[in-house]
């Protein structure tokens, strides 16, 4: 899993850089990192399982799409002003790039097609002097190592309130990119990864950046998804990525700043189409799956290609699968009923899940009104009862039929509802 600044975590950024300064960015780098690794040892892994595999489905189709959306310019060679002349070459070096990348392994795959089709374009660029948007184009690239310090603001309370929003936005959304990647990685490649160390692991490398004067960073899905494509399985293949890019960048940055744009575009493209899981817009999926889960999946991607943020889009998928859930669950609650022959006395027995959402249908699904009946059980040997709101609904059944004269009891409560009814309500028995 290939870790790095991400897009995500320079949008929570970019207001407190403007407003305070750049040495601001450090100390919240270095404390969202402790907050992580606290994190992590609170067990912060475990919550993975409450995101739902369509909101999963949702995060890796909008990833897809915000990559494919970000080579738009470097195809359309939008910020430059002498495009006409050269947009005709880049889209044709593009297409050579593409056809290399998938041609090539259906002869060999002995060589990552993609670093193939990078240093072929790169040194056809430079044998006939193509005139193409190159790497150097984008930036200068850094020529010396950086340097451990300090960061240069004041050592007081008032600084600690100003990062500490900030930070702790950071630590959430690094470790929710994290974790969502590791899990898809986990997936693909039918391992299982402790969730909790790559928690506290991410928090110690923000650290350690805080103090190079480096911004708070988080794992790479676009990157990731290379490296896996291209055959890296342990981590021996992102140590090696992290070195080769050192020395890449401070032996041969010059070479690096030749690098044509349209071979990494070409790359990213390749990367984008083999993210998006095309299987989940099938018609036949569509018709299979429930409408809900369409319209989580749909939700996710929609918020994540507005708000160009990983974390709100999968935060709104699992609200909205909660709901579902929850709205689902309280349907399930069933309420019948037998009367004696005498019709003195009633029998009422519930099935399903009493919590919130399900309370309020529960309380209209007795027959208050029943003539002659003197005596009501209600047995609930059947239910659990999950919340004060679920203890709060018997108590009004109970008070409903107690105003018309008829004596109401509870039966077959488990230990832990007759608990919570105990602490919660003391106006009925419970047996």
């Amino acid at each position: 899993m290939i870790s790095a600044a991400t897009g995500a975590m320079a949008l929570v950024m970019v207001p407190l850089v403007e407003e305070y300064g750049i040495e601001y960015l450090f100390a919240a780098t270095i404390l969202a990192g402790i907050l992580q690794v606290g994190l992590g040892y609170l067990g912060v892994g475990e919550l993975m399982r409450f995101v739902p595999r369509t909101v999963m489905l949702g995060f890796v189709n909008a990833l897809a799409i915000l990559i494919l959306m970000a080579q738009v310019p470097h195809i359309l060679l939008s910020d430059d002003a002498s495009r006409g002349d050269r947009l005709l070459g880049n889209s044709v070096t593009i297409l050579a790039g593409l056809a290399i990348i998938y041609g090539l392994p259906r002869i060999t795959k002995a060589v990552p097609s993609p670093l193939v089709a990078i240093v072929a374009i790169t040194g056809a660029a430079m044998i006939w002097n193509l005139d193409l948007p190159t790497v150097g184009d984008m930036g200068e690239l850094p020529s010396s190592l950086p340097f451990v310090a300090l960061p240069q603001l004041p050592f007081a309370l008032e600084t600690l309130t100003i990062i500490f929003p900030v930070a702790f936005t950071l630590a959430l959304v690094g470790l929710l990119e994290s974790l969502l990647t590791a899990q898809l990685l986990d997936d693909l490649t039918d391992t299982d990864s402790d969730k909790n160390t790559e928690a506290r692991g991410q928090g110690v490398a923000n650290v350690a950046t805080g103090f190079l004067g480096g911004m708070a960073g988080c794992a790479m899905i676009g990157q990731s998804m290379i490296n896996f494509r291209s055959g890296g399985r342990t981590r021996l293949s992102t140590l090696a990525s992290g070195v080769f890019l050192l020395v890449l960048i401070l032996a041969l940055g010059d070479l690096v700043a030749k690098i044509p744009m349209a071979a990494l575009v070409a790359v990213m493209i390749m990367v984008s189409v083999g993210t998006f899981n095309w299987r989940s817009i099938s018609p036949t999926a569509v018709k299979a799956h429930p409408i809900t889960e369409t319209v989580i999946m749909a939700a996710t991607v929609v918020i994540v290609v507005l708000t160009h943020n990983l974390a709100y889009g999968v935060g709104a998928g699992v609200v909205l699968s909660a709901v579902f859930f929850a709205r689902h669950v309280s349907d399930l609650v069933k309420v019948t009923s037998v009367v004696d022959p005498d019709n003195v006395e009633r029998l009422y027995a519930v099935t399903g899940e009493l919590f919130f959402a399900s309370t309020h249908d529960i309380v209209h699904a007795f027959d208050y009104d029943a003539v002659g009946v003197g005596r009501v059980e209600i047995d609930l040997t059947d239910a659990r009862i999950w919340d004060t709101s679920a203890v709060a609904a018997l108590d009004a059944v109970v008070g409903k039929f107690e105003q018309r004269g008829i004596h109401a009891e509870l039966v077959g409560m488990n230990e832990h509802a007759e608990q919570l009814h105990t602490r919660t309500s003391g106006q009925v028995t419970a047996h």
